[in-house]
């Protein structure tokens, strides 16, 4: 994955007006302190006026987890660690568990249009990490800066709660490969029947690297070239939920963010209780 090449406009802690920043600024800085969701909604259409040539997208956590440099990472499940590396035998073992769980989900998927899913692995991880069935090489995002802020609050810790702005490539179609960026973005309201539910709620997204490579060649990556910090516009840090919502802006219900009646995952469950 390529970062921008360049620095983007931005805003950062204790500045006012939007100037360009390099990437090492914007994983370094604390974040923008912003008032509430309406004040946000207007910083984001500044940046996304200022920077037309990538689409923006969203996510939210309950803190601004940093590598042993002080710089905000966003890594994918599969190579998250509490240290600054992955073990190769952990590694090893996540992807055994990947594995196993993309076979059930090709070999049971029977909504409409199973044939994609059984063909495309990258199909099958982003189902997998939307539902929380296992660790993948992808990371969630949303189009949706109500959803990303809804998460960032919803952490059982979200002592700070943090919404990040990721600039990518413009999209087309399910699932956008861009060899110049090395990403790819899976639309999962295009790969997910009607009767799941949860991306459509959650209007949710995958990203990941392009091409999609094996579990050798990840082995031979550096593992800074799997971290989606690379692409960030801009990190938010938000107030207190009682300040942030208002009557007007309300957090979205948990019910709603994680539907009972999605029938996919009834499936997802299935296969998280098979795979251990």
């Amino acid at each position: 994955m390529r970062d921008f090449g360049r620095p983007v406009w931005s805003l950062v802690n204790g500045q006012t007006q939007l100037k360009p920043y390099s990437l090492g600024e914007l994983r370094q800085d604390a974040g923008y302190r912003v008032k509430h969701f309406q004040d946000l909604v207007e910083k984001v259409a500044y940046l996304s006026f200022r920077n037309p040539e990538y689409v923006l997208f969203f996510r939210g956590q309950d803190d601004d987890y940093r590598n042993s440099r002080g710089s905000t990472i966003l890594y994918p499940s599969i190579f998250r660690s509490r240290s600054n590396y992955v073990k190769t035998s952990d590694f090893v073992k996540r992807f055994d568990r990947l594995q196993r769980a993309e076979k059930l989900l090709a070999q049971e998927y029977s909504f409409e249009g199973k044939r994609r899913i059984r063909v495309h692995d990258i199909l099958r991880w982003a189902i997998l990490q939307h539902y929380e069935v296992c660790q993948t090489p992808l990371l969630d995002v949303t189009s949706s800066l109500r959803v990303a802020c809804s998460f960032a609050y919803s952490g059982a810790r979200a002592s700070k709660p943090m919404v990040y702005i990721l600039g990518l490539p413009q999209i087309s179609g399910s699932v956008t490969a861009s060899s110049e960026t090395g990403i790819q973005i899976i639309r999962l309201l295009s790969i997910c029947p009607p009767t799941a539910l949860r991306p459509h709620y959650q209007e949710g997204y995958l990203i990941g690297e392009y091409p999609t490579i094996s579990l050798e060649a990840k082995a031979e990556y550096r593992r800074m070239e799997l971290d989606f910090s690379r692409r960030l516009i801009a990190k938010f840090r938000l107030p207190p939920p009682d300040k942030f919502w208002s009557k007007d802006f309300r957090p979205i219900p948990r019910a709603a963010l994680y539907p009972k009646k999605d029938k996919l995952q009834s499936l997802a469950e299935r296969i998280r209780g098979q795979v251990g």
